[in-house]
């Protein structure tokens, strides 16, 4: 019998940036402790970026790319060359969807500036500027190299760039800041006029330098009166809230990480990159690349990649961990779909007591859907606890 797939995406990883931010844990490396002459390796790690896909391809061969999204450290920083070249390779060598979202991560620094119609040429079609902040205090806190007037202009920049879906990274929850602070950021995000806006709290992460030196966050009060306060806003100007961190306007909403969280397949590719991808036989397997730029681009494509297959007890948990983080109902058939397997029993147990504990909708639940209560949304790990075998 046939399967029926999940929608496949590509993701790209570029693992340099100016200046590594105090509260990143991502796998970025500050660039001028890899450049020679003020130059990134940008051959080098194309050339490894398009073996590295190779070693994918075979699984995945003739399946359509649904998005694609060129993450990092700060993608913006490789010339507009080395993107034209990268995506004709990707053109040639994958299949693409007619309607493909392909974003790319920015900073709004003069310099990258001045990329945006090159990148918006090669065929890259959003793209999501970290602005985090936009006031002067909060930026030197977060390490940010870039100041206000700087992320106003990347947003009209990008416009007049031919950019029409664009999405803006915001934090809150950031050392003093307060109610009033956090509802300016917002206000004057919205006043740019984004179709998605990614707001989402500071958290304190391991192998961090705010986890070495920890500064002096708002207290909890303050933290729930800034959430609460700044969904009501982002909802009375049509930016809908469908995930934990992200708003979006009417069929705005980002395609690629819906498509993660819907527990749709991906390659990744670059230092540090993971995917997730989906045999015909029904086998799951994740992928990682190794981490290291340099060990990344001194080894045989071969030797990039970790593969771990998905164990059939691990799934309830593997897929709703996902699947939860949106807000939308979904029929409980999907999980025969992206998790290639019939629904079991214990599956159907956790969500009966996620339905006691006030945790699940139980209207959607009658109609065979799946849907968190508010509550739900609020509590979201010990429900997640529910899918533990």
């Amino acid at each position: 019998m046939s399967r029926l797939l999940p929608p496949l995406s590509l993701y790209i990883h570029l693992p340099w940036c100016v200046k590594k931010c105090p509260y990143c844990d991502f796998n970025s490396h500050q660039a001028d402790r890899f450049t020679q002459d003020n130059q990134l390796p940008e051959e080098a790690y194309l050339a490894q970026l398009l073996a590295d896909l190779e070693v994918d391809l075979p699984y995945v061969a003739g399946r359509p790319i649904q998005t694609a999204f060129i993450g990092g450290g700060t993608p913006s920083l490789m010339s507009e060359d080395f993107y034209y070249r990268l995506m004709d390779t990707l053109r040639d060598k994958l299949t693409w969807a007619d309607d493909a979202e392909i974003t790319m991560e920015a900073n709004p620094g003069t310099f990258e500036q001045e990329k945006f119609r090159h990148f918006r040429q090669a065929g890259i079609n959003r793209l999501s500027i970290g602005i985090q902040s936009f006031q002067p205090k909060l930026l030197k806190t977060l390490g940010r190299i870039h100041n206000r007037e700087e992320a106003i202009h990347a947003v009209d920049k990008s416009r007049a760039a031919g950019f029409d879906n664009i999405n803006l990274d915001l934090m809150h929850g950031l050392p003093d800041q307060s109610l009033d602070m956090a509802m300016a950021d917002l206000t004057l995000a919205m006043t740019l006029n984004p179709e998605h806006l990614s707001w989402y709290q500071l958290t304190i992460e391991p192998n961090t330098e705010f986890y070495r030196r920890p500064p002096a966050l708002p207290e909890d009060n303050t933290l729930w009166e800034i959430q609460d306060a700044g969904q009501a806003l982002l909802a009375a100007q049509g930016y809908a809230q469908y995930e934990v961190s992200a708003n979006a306007k009417q069929g705005r909403q980002a395609a690629h990480n819906l498509n993660y969280w819907r527990f749709g397949d991906y390659i990744g590719i670059g230092a540090g990159a993971h995917g997730k991808i989906t045999l015909v036989n029904g086998q799951i397997f994740r992928t990682r690349k190794t981490r290291h730029p340099n060990h990344y681009l001194n080894n045989l494509p071969e030797a990039l990649v970790i593969k771990e297959a998905i164990n059939p007890e691990d799934m309830p948990l593997e897929f709703m961990m996902n699947r939860l983080r949106l807000f939308e109902s979904f029929d409980l058939q999907e999980y025969r779909r992206y998790a290639q397997s019939e629904l079991p029993k214990s599956l159907i147990q956790a969500c009966k007591t996620g339905l006691q504990r006030g945790l699940l909708d139980e209207d959607a639940w009658q109609k065979e859907h799946i849907k968190t209560t508010e509550k739900g949304k609020l509590f979201l790990n010990e429900l997640l606890e529910l899918f533990l075998h």
